[in-house]
């Protein structure tokens, strides 16, 4: 199976690394941001650097698309695997056009309210999940996991 991990840099590129036990023995691919942590936690994974800022930017979000199809159709994943933010949002769109599985993981720190690329992803992803019980508020159809730490 081979794995795309569209993510930000950060917080949500360090929650997707501690998932590192199940996605090892996977052939994968990230895609974040060329930034100093993500360069250094993934200098030995298969990268491709993404645009940004995403938030709320409308040209990085449509030269991400492109990117996205780039991408996807060089290195045809199986499943796109994301914990946000704006750099998973074309993955996810472009990825389903294509007929990919998807599975978005809801941030562990957002228990009160739903992020927005949560909000956004949440009625097209195969598989929703989410953290914490108080999160199913708010993606009633998710798949409880409990903390990734």
């Amino acid at each position: 199976m081979k794995i795309c991990f569209p993510t930000s840099s950060g917080g949500h590129l360090t929650h997707l690394l501690l998932l590192e036990k199940w996605y090892k023995k996977h052939e994968r691919i990230w895609v974040t941001f060329n930034k100093k942590d993500a360069v250094s936690s993934l200098e030995n994974e298969k990268t491709y650097w993404c645009y940004y800022p995403t938030n709320r930017n409308l040209f990085n979000l449509v030269r991400n698309t492109f990117l996205a199809i780039k991408i996807l159709v060089k290195e045809n994943p199986d499943v796109i695997v994301s914990t946000g933010a704006g750099a998973a949002i074309p993955f996810f769109l472009i990825g389903k056009l294509m007929r990919k599985k998807t599975i978005y993981i809801e941030v562990y720190d957002r228990i009160s309210k739903p992020t927005l690329t949560g909000k956004i992803v949440y009625s097209f992803t195969d598989l929703f999940i989410v953290q914490w019980e108080e999160q199913k508020e708010f993606y009633k159809k998710a798949k409880l996991l409990g903390e990734i730490i």
